[in-house]
């Protein structure tokens, strides 16, 4: 067997197993899930997955890490298809709404997150994801005069923690206009930051 052949093994069972704890975690959440199960879905031994992953909340973060890539692939691929920085914003934001009320994201972004990993950790991972773009996005359009001149920090913060608290509601709630309920609340919250 060729070390690339070996690369390309070690590749394979390191995706088959994210995918497989991934589908387990967002189906029955991270508590539910014991690592037997994994394996077994993976078709892999214990000791293939402690090759990749020292624990369970080790496995479950590089699940948490795919799905907040791929969230944050979606806000940028929405925003950045707008031409005008304030639709960026806007659609950027909704975009995210809209990410975070699938079910299978919330589970494992939302729910299990800062449970699994504790709060400062996932707060750091968030940050590291969607916020660093959110804190973008908001000086670009301070300092294009679009919003007034003000400290970014802070608005950044806000804005993250009102978009991650309608989205955990939405994982909550039953009303099926919830979503779009949402987005027309935070489309009228981002306006009226707008400079006059």
């Amino acid at each position: 067997m060729t070390a690339t052949t070996r690369t390309q093994q070690r590749e394979e069972t390191r995706r088959v197993l994210l995918a497989q704890s991934r589908r387990l975690f967002a189906a029955k959440g991270y508590a539910a899930v014991g690592l037997s199960e994994i394996v077994s879905a993976s078709g892999v031994t214990k000791g293939a997955l402690y090759h990749h992953f020292d624990s369970k909340a080790e496995l479950f973060k590089a699940v948490l890490t795919q799905v907040q890539e791929e969230v944050g692939a979606q806000v940028a691929a929405a925003a950045d298809a707008e031409p005008d920085p304030w639709a960026q914003l806007t659609t950027g934001c909704a975009a995210f709404l809209r990410a975070s009320a699938d079910p299978l994201v919330q589970r494992i972004m939302l729910i299990d997150g800062p449970a699994v990993l504790g709060w400062h950790e996932w707060r750091a991972m968030d940050e590291a994801n969607s916020e660093r773009h959110l804190h973008e996005a908001l000086a670009a359009l301070v300092d294009a005069g679009i919003l007034p001149q003000q400290p970014v920090a802070p608005l950044t913060q806000l804005l993250s923690g009102a978009m991650n608290e309608a989205a955990l509601w939405l994982a909550t709630t039953t009303d099926p206009g919830a979503l779009a309920d949402t987005i027309a609340a935070l489309d009228r919250l981002l306006a009226g930051l707008r400079a006059a």
